[in-house]
């Protein structure tokens, strides 16, 4: 399928409902500096410096759905502690309805605490009870998702093995979706597949594929008979499975089946990438989608997901700029100014350090590829400004620019080193610095004995100013000259 189709589908979604039934999970993560072993015994010493709480689980299916403007209701069992307490709160906050969650006592609420220095997990801290929920809290529940089901257009069954998704729970929920005509899709978990008989379809990933067949994928060429096995031990009208780096395979009761290539992306976590792909089918078959253009979205979302830390929440319009990536070389990376405050905001929840760089970029030239690959390289991304049609005619004079804006930014957002690029309609980029706030600015050498505008503001905020070597001779209006001389009588370049 296109992009454009698959924008086009995002675009018509709608916002369905979708009842989410599952392990709610409360993500935590310390972040800190390993600098030193412990004396007391020869382990690692984290110096904490902050920690960041996520729904995980259950809780992040609705926060992947919530993003999507999807509506989610969630039914969960929480303890009766503070992190019950928090993870309810964090439910609210993204709009997600809670009410039908239970609170046993008995129970701790699920917890996984992560030490991370930089980016290396150091070690995973997890508060749980795996046992099956009692008889009791079934028939409670029982009653609660009676209205729930109602008027849902999709379920999920998140199952993470801690006990909640009991098997007469599963039954009962697949049992009165399948009379309402409404699809369950499961996250599974473990290697017996039949105690979700009779769902719509579940989303392995190839390990938990080759648990419940007891044996491996060995080639691709086997997917279509492991899905198969897999539907008939189920009874499942759909298998879609997920391939990490070989992307995902989906085949039907029917016989349709295919297998979307892998988003290239620079892997940073996988963490809650299933989460993610389940939220993604549910939207869209709630939607009335087609399982295959269902499986692509989910599949351009997972590839955005695993580039961030811990679990994250995808939004349409990140969706649809990803898709973007697919018309061209602009690869989602031209920001409309307005999108600016979205993306740095993003790359700083990430922990990653900006540089930033400036011009006009009219002849894209190797000079410009060398203070590029420079700016890049101080950095963990790299946002370029670029200077519009008005304030370059402004600076370059009338002739100028060659290239219009348009294209001078699509050009600069195929190299590979450059992260993002902005237009800017001022003749400097001291407003644009200043809203952005890079941890470094890189200008040419040849600003030396200048003024670097900007220099205040980001070494103010404890930035850093970096001028890259020049390559001699390399300039547009070098090139433009001798292309006058080339061409005598020519006209104005």
């Amino acid at each position: 399928m296109n992009a454009a189709d698959l924008q086009a589908v995002v675009d018509a979604l709608g916002s369905p409902r979708v009842l989410v039934i599952g392990d709610l999970i409360l993500d935590r993560y310390v972040l800190g500096d390993v600098t030193r072993i412990s004396p007391e015994a020869p382990i690692p010493v984290l110096t904490a410096r902050t920690q960041d709480v996520r729904l995980g689980g259950a809780g992040n299916v609705a926060a992947n759905l919530r993003a999507m403007d999807a509506g989610a209701d969630v039914v969960g069992i929480l303890g009766g502690e503070g992190r019950g307490r928090q993870l309810l709160e964090l439910l609210a906050q993204i709009g997600a309805e809670s009410d039908g969650c239970v609170v046993d006592p008995e129970r701790p609420t699920t917890e996984k605490t992560r030490m991370m220095s930089g980016v290396q997990q150091m070690l995973r801290v997890d508060w749980e009870e795996s046992q099956p929920i009692s008889a009791e809290l079934c028939a409670r529940l029982a009653e609660a998702l009676t209205e729930r089901l109602g008027r849902a257009q999709a379920v999920v069954l998140s199952d993470y093995g801690k006990g909640f998704l009991a098997a007469d729970l599963i039954r009962d929920v697949v049992a009165r979706a399948r009379d309402a005509g409404v699809p369950v899709l499961v996250d599974p978990k473990g290697s017996d597949y039949s105690r979700y008989r009779g769902a719509t379809l579940i989303t392995p990933n190839r390990k938990e594929a080759e648990e419940a067949l007891g044996r491996g994928i060995g080639s691709l060429d086997e997917l279509p008979a492991a899905a198969e096995e897999l539907m008939d031990v189920a009874a499942l009208d759909a298998v879609v499975i997920t391939l990490g780096a070989d992307g995902m395979y989906f085949r039907t009761r029917d016989g349709r089946s295919g297998r979307v290539p892998t988003v290239a992306r620079a892997v940073f976590d996988v963490t809650g990438a299933g989460d993610t792909v389940i939220s993604q089918l549910a939207v869209a078959l709630a939607a009335g989608v087609e399982l295959e253009a269902a499986v692509h979205l989910a599949n351009n979302a997972a590839g955005i997901v695993v580039a961030r830390r811990g679990t994250a929440a995808i939004t349409r319009s990140e969706l649809r700029a990803a898709l973007g990536a697919h018309e061209g070389a602009r690869a989602g990376k031209v920001l409309a100014p307005e999108e600016l405050d979205r993306a740095v905001a993003e790359w700083r929840s990430q922990g990653l350090r900006i540089a930033f760089t400036n011009g006009c970029y009219d002849l894209l030239h190797a000079g410009h590829v060398d203070l590029l690959r420079f700016a890049a390289s101080k950095a963990d991304v790299l946002l370029v400004g670029v200077n519009d049609d008005e304030s370059v005619r402004r600076l370059k004079g009338p002739e100028r620019p060659v290239n219009p804006l348009a294209d001078r930014l699509e050009v600069l957002a195929a190299l590979e080193c450059v992260a993002a690029v902005v237009p800017f309609p001022e003749d400097t980029p001291g407003r644009l610095i200043e809203q952005v706030t890079p941890h470094v600015l890189v200008k040419g050498e040849d600003y030396a004995d200048k003024v670097v505008v900007g220099r205040e503001w980001v070494e103010s905020h404890g930035g850093q100013v970096h001028l890259a070597p020049l390559r001699p001779g390399r300039s547009t209006s070098a090139i433009l000259a001798r292309a006058r001389e080339r061409q005598p009588g020519a006209g104005p370049l």
